[in-house]
């Protein structure tokens, strides 16, 4: 039986499986690495975050976007947007690096068993470990609005089901949004001769602003430091303090978890986007239905007038809500048996990252109900990774003991053969 499988290999799966096999633990990961940047993402698209704020994490920090920037014989720079491909292959170098092999099958059921969990492939092998770690990503958790749910798939999709846009060149494409998934696909979309229009509920698009210098007087870092969710006091908190988040009532943490870094574009895009792109604002989809080939939308204003728009195709940039009535993989009875967080059916995770079940931790946008807006970004893995792995071995009882640190010196050699 293995002390730990992590079952995801995206940013936060990786770091875990890092931080877990420099402690010395017996483990698996199952998943295909970075597969939402990989299949899920159109060329073109760049990362919002800042390079420095878009690290995997391993335990002794060597295998940073950085590193692997310099292997490329280049720089990943403060205010210059990287493409997404890019980020992808950091990750898969990163996996070869700083992680052990990762099994590519995916995990289709997690049931609770004398002693820890049995898990199940894709192809029926069975698995027992003492403890999982769910790092699932956000695909199992697309939010598509409730109208368009009726369509067919040939008639809406949710933005992340595209790694390809080209299908749609010469057409019409409606797309639902106001953040940066929306506006981005739309200037993409408009960018190879696609007739697009975006409409969103909000009064106005929001566009996030040239970030300042990393190095400035101190006066201005003060008054509005740089962190990995941007600059200011309040991201500050979200970013580096999410132990302090999880403390809060969980009406304050379900308000801000709502609300806090609302839908916004990258400023890199606007110039793109503002020439290109009709804009209905104050609107949302009140009915769709088919129509001759087509989809009729009936979009309302906030001033009660309805419209009527014929489209061929519908694209909700609508985001990833977590909830446990979306986790199918996990066993009914243990689903239901999981506390969740305030009025949601996101499950509660403690102070190390472990649901109310012993030994089934959470990592990613899954944890992000208890910790907070840092844990839907790359930037939260890092705080995850240490204290998820901590939470590990103090459940199946490892301390750092010979075979630990025989681990440890093997993976410290083979950092400074990678440098070299």
């Amino acid at each position: 039986m293995h002390d730990l499988v992590v079952v995801g290999a995206g940013p936060y799966g990786l770091s875990v499986a890092s931080h877990a096999a420099a402690a010395g633990l017996d483990l698996r990961v199952f998943g295909r690495p970075m597969a939402s940047w990989r299949d899920h993402m159109p060329p073109g698209m760049f990362l919002k975050s800042e390079p420095w704020a878009s690290n995997l994490s391993d335990p002794k920090g060597t295998f940073r976007l950085a590193a692997y920037a310099a292997t490329r014989g280049t720089e990943a720079r403060h205010g210059v947007p990287l493409p997404v491909g890019f980020f992808a292959s950091y990750g898969l170098w990163f996996a070869e690096r700083a992680a052990p092999p990762v099994d590519e099958r995916t995990i289709t059921a997690v049931r609770p068993c004398p002693g820890g969990f049995r898990l199940t492939t894709e192809d029926g092998e069975t698995v027992l470990t003492r403890t999982v770690a769910l790092a699932v990503g956000v695909m199992p958790f697309i939010d598509i609005p409730a109208p368009l749910r009726g369509l067919a798939p040939e008639q809406v999709t949710h933005s992340s089901h595209h790694a390809d846009l080209t299908p749609f060149a010469g057409r019409d494409v409606t797309v639902i949004g106001a953040g940066q998934a929306a506006l981005e696909t739309a200037a993409l979309l408009s960018e190879q001769g696609t007739t697009v229009r975006v409409v969103a509920r909000s009064s106005r698009l929001v566009w996030n602003t040239l970030p300042p210098p990393r190095q400035r007087p101190v006066g201005e870092s003060l008054r509005a430091p740089h962190t990995g969710l941007g600059c200011g006091w309040k991201n500050w908190l979200y970013a580096e303090t999410p132990g302090i988040f999880r403390r809060l009532p969980e009406s304050t943490r379900a308000r801000i978890f709502t609300s806090a870094l609302g839908p916004a574009g990258a400023w890199w895009l606007r110039e793109r986007f503002e020439p290109a792109v009709e804009v209905r604002l104050g609107e949302s989809v009140a009915a769709a239905e088919p129509a001759g080939g087509r989809v009729r939308l009936e979009l309302i204003a906030t001033t009660g007038r309805v419209e009527t728009v014929e489209t061929d195709h519908v694209i909700a940039a609508t985001g990833f809500t977590p909830g446990l009535e979306r986790l199918g993989l996990l066993d009914d009875e243990l689903r239901g048996a999981l506390r969740t967080v305030g009025a949601g059916s996101a499950p509660e995770a403690s102070a190390v990252f472990e649901s109310s079940h012993p030994g089934l931790f959470l990592a990613g946008l899954l944890s992000a109900p208890s910790f907070g807006p840092s844990m839907r970004f790359v930037y939260g893995a890092s705080y995850t990774a240490e204290r998820l792995v901590a939470g590990v071995r103090r459940r199946v009882g490892l301390r750092v003991g010979p075979l630990a640190k025989v681990r440890q010196r093997q993976g410290a050699d083979s950092e400074r053969s990678t440098v070299a």
